[in-house]
Protein backbone atom coordinates (compact mmCIF):
# COMPACT_ATOMS: atom_id res chain seq x y z
CA UNK A 1 0.00 0.00 0.00
CA UNK A 2 1.22 3.42 -0.92
CA UNK A 3 1.46 6.28 1.50
CA UNK A 4 -0.89 9.21 0.97
CA UNK A 5 0.60 12.68 0.80
CA UNK A 6 -1.10 13.58 4.10
CA UNK A 7 0.43 10.50 5.81
CA UNK A 8 3.87 11.28 4.38
CA UNK A 9 3.72 14.91 5.54
CA UNK A 10 2.49 13.84 8.98
CA UNK A 11 5.30 11.31 9.42
CA UNK A 12 7.87 13.79 8.10
CA UNK A 13 6.73 16.48 10.56
CA UNK A 14 6.81 13.99 13.43
CA UNK A 15 10.30 12.88 12.41
CA UNK A 16 11.43 16.52 12.40
CA UNK A 17 9.84 17.05 15.82
CA UNK A 18 11.68 14.01 17.18
CA UNK A 19 14.93 15.07 15.56
CA UNK A 20 14.71 18.45 17.29
CA UNK A 21 15.93 16.85 20.52
CA UNK A 22 19.02 15.55 18.76
CA UNK A 23 19.42 18.89 16.98
CA UNK A 24 19.22 20.93 20.17
CA UNK A 25 21.58 18.65 22.08
CA UNK A 26 23.84 18.64 19.02
CA UNK A 27 23.96 22.43 19.21
CA UNK A 28 25.26 22.16 22.76
CA UNK A 29 27.70 19.40 21.87
CA UNK A 30 28.89 21.48 18.93
CA UNK A 31 30.16 24.06 21.39
CA UNK A 32 33.01 21.72 22.23
CA UNK A 33 35.66 20.97 19.65
CA UNK A 34 34.73 17.91 17.59
CA UNK A 35 36.54 16.43 14.67
CA UNK A 36 34.61 15.84 11.45
CA UNK A 37 34.75 12.06 11.88
CA UNK A 38 33.26 12.44 15.39
CA UNK A 39 30.41 14.52 14.00
CA UNK A 40 29.78 11.90 11.31
CA UNK A 41 29.90 9.06 13.84
CA UNK A 42 27.62 10.77 16.37
CA UNK A 43 25.02 11.47 13.67
CA UNK A 44 25.10 7.86 12.47
CA UNK A 45 24.64 6.54 16.01
CA UNK A 46 21.72 8.90 16.66
CA UNK A 47 20.13 7.84 13.36
CA UNK A 48 20.60 4.17 14.26
CA UNK A 49 18.82 4.64 17.59
CA UNK A 50 16.02 6.61 15.90
CA UNK A 51 15.51 3.57 13.66
CA UNK A 52 15.38 0.86 16.33
CA UNK A 53 13.55 2.61 19.15
CA UNK A 54 10.46 3.48 17.08
CA UNK A 55 10.54 -0.01 15.50
CA UNK A 56 10.14 -1.54 18.94
CA UNK A 57 7.43 1.01 19.73
CA UNK A 58 5.55 0.35 16.47
CA UNK A 59 5.55 -3.41 17.03
CA UNK A 60 4.21 -3.02 20.56
CA UNK A 61 1.69 -0.43 19.34
CA UNK A 62 0.34 -2.76 16.66
CA UNK A 63 -0.05 -5.52 19.22
CA UNK A 64 -1.99 -3.14 21.48
CA UNK A 65 -4.23 -2.09 18.59
CA UNK A 66 -5.09 -5.69 17.79
CA UNK A 67 -5.78 -6.29 21.47
CA UNK A 68 -7.46 -3.06 22.60
CA UNK A 69 -9.00 -1.57 19.44
CA UNK A 70 -10.04 2.11 19.50
CA UNK A 71 -8.89 2.56 23.09
CA UNK A 72 -5.37 2.09 21.77
CA UNK A 73 -5.81 5.07 19.40
CA UNK A 74 -6.77 7.36 22.29
CA UNK A 75 -3.82 6.01 24.27
CA UNK A 76 -1.44 6.72 21.38
CA UNK A 77 -2.75 10.25 20.97
CA UNK A 78 -2.44 10.82 24.71
CA UNK A 79 1.17 9.61 24.64
CA UNK A 80 2.03 12.08 21.87
CA UNK A 81 0.27 14.87 23.74
CA UNK A 82 2.09 14.13 27.01
CA UNK A 83 5.44 13.74 25.29
CA UNK A 84 5.00 17.03 23.42
CA UNK A 85 4.01 18.90 26.56
CA UNK A 86 7.01 17.41 28.37
CA UNK A 87 9.34 18.56 25.57
CA UNK A 88 7.90 22.09 25.68
CA UNK A 89 8.15 22.19 29.47
CA UNK A 90 11.73 20.93 29.59
CA UNK A 91 12.79 23.45 26.96
CA UNK A 92 11.96 26.26 29.39
CA UNK A 93 13.45 24.70 32.53
CA UNK A 94 16.64 26.11 33.98
CA UNK A 95 18.03 22.65 34.64
CA UNK A 96 21.07 21.86 32.53
CA UNK A 97 20.93 18.24 31.36
CA UNK A 98 23.37 18.44 28.46
CA UNK A 99 25.90 15.64 28.14
CA UNK A 100 29.13 16.26 26.30
CA UNK A 101 29.69 12.66 25.31
CA UNK A 102 31.59 11.82 22.16
CA UNK A 103 32.26 8.06 22.26
CA UNK A 104 31.81 4.74 24.01
CA UNK A 105 29.16 4.03 26.62
CA UNK A 106 28.55 7.75 27.08
CA UNK A 107 27.54 8.10 23.42
CA UNK A 108 25.33 5.02 23.80
CA UNK A 109 23.45 6.59 26.71
CA UNK A 110 23.30 9.94 24.94
CA UNK A 111 21.79 8.33 21.81
CA UNK A 112 19.38 6.32 23.95
CA UNK A 113 18.26 9.41 25.85
CA UNK A 114 17.50 11.47 22.73
CA UNK A 115 15.71 8.53 21.07
CA UNK A 116 13.47 7.46 23.96
CA UNK A 117 10.78 9.78 22.69
CA UNK A 118 11.02 7.92 19.37
CA UNK A 119 9.97 4.77 21.19
CA UNK A 120 6.87 6.49 22.57
CA UNK A 121 6.02 8.01 19.21
CA UNK A 122 6.63 4.64 17.55
CA UNK A 123 4.20 3.12 20.01
CA UNK A 124 1.61 5.72 19.05
CA UNK A 125 2.27 5.27 15.33
CA UNK A 126 1.98 1.50 15.70
CA UNK A 127 -1.41 2.02 17.27
CA UNK A 128 -2.30 4.44 14.46
CA UNK A 129 -1.17 1.89 11.84
CA UNK A 130 1.63 3.89 10.20
CA UNK A 131 3.65 2.36 7.38
CA UNK A 132 6.66 0.90 9.15
CA UNK A 133 9.45 1.10 6.55
CA UNK A 134 8.79 4.71 5.52
CA UNK A 135 8.34 5.81 9.13
CA UNK A 136 11.56 4.21 10.32
CA UNK A 137 13.63 5.50 7.43
CA UNK A 138 12.32 9.04 7.87
CA UNK A 139 12.92 8.94 11.62
CA UNK A 140 16.50 7.66 11.20
CA UNK A 141 17.42 9.92 8.30
CA UNK A 142 15.88 13.08 9.76
CA UNK A 143 17.43 12.63 13.20
CA UNK A 144 20.83 11.90 11.67
CA UNK A 145 20.71 15.00 9.46
CA UNK A 146 19.40 17.22 12.28
CA UNK A 147 22.14 15.93 14.59
CA UNK A 148 24.78 16.79 12.01
CA UNK A 149 23.28 20.23 11.45
CA UNK A 150 23.12 20.83 15.20
CA UNK A 151 26.72 19.76 15.71
CA UNK A 152 27.96 21.94 12.84
CA UNK A 153 25.91 24.96 13.88
CA UNK A 154 26.68 24.51 17.58
CA UNK A 155 29.96 26.33 17.32
CA UNK A 156 28.32 29.20 15.45
CA UNK A 157 25.19 29.98 17.51
CA UNK A 158 24.44 30.66 21.14
CA UNK A 159 22.79 28.15 23.49
CA UNK A 160 19.34 29.81 23.59
CA UNK A 161 18.47 28.49 20.13
CA UNK A 162 18.47 24.86 21.27
CA UNK A 163 15.65 25.30 23.78
CA UNK A 164 13.43 26.93 21.17
CA UNK A 165 13.92 24.07 18.74
CA UNK A 166 12.92 21.55 21.43
CA UNK A 167 9.82 23.63 22.22
CA UNK A 168 8.89 23.67 18.52
CA UNK A 169 9.31 19.89 18.35
CA UNK A 170 7.09 19.51 21.43
CA UNK A 171 4.40 21.72 19.88
CA UNK A 172 4.34 19.57 16.75
CA UNK A 173 3.87 16.43 18.85
CA UNK A 174 1.07 18.09 20.84
CA UNK A 175 -0.74 18.98 17.61
CA UNK A 176 -0.51 15.44 16.26
CA UNK A 177 -1.50 13.98 19.62
CA UNK A 178 -4.60 16.16 19.64
CA UNK A 179 -5.31 15.18 16.03
CA UNK A 180 -5.22 11.49 16.95
CA UNK A 181 -7.50 12.00 19.95
CA UNK A 182 -10.01 14.31 18.27
CA UNK A 183 -10.17 12.62 14.85
CA UNK A 184 -10.73 9.09 16.17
Amino acid sequence: MLLSLEELITILLISIALGMDAFSVGLGMGLIKLKNWQILYIGLIIGFFHLWMPLIGILIGRFLTDTLGSLATYTGGSLLLILGLQMVSSSFSNQETMFYIRKGIGLFFFALSVSLDSFSVGLSLGIFGAKMAVTLMLFAFTSMILTWIGLFLGSKVQGWFGSYSEALGGCILVIFGLKLILMS
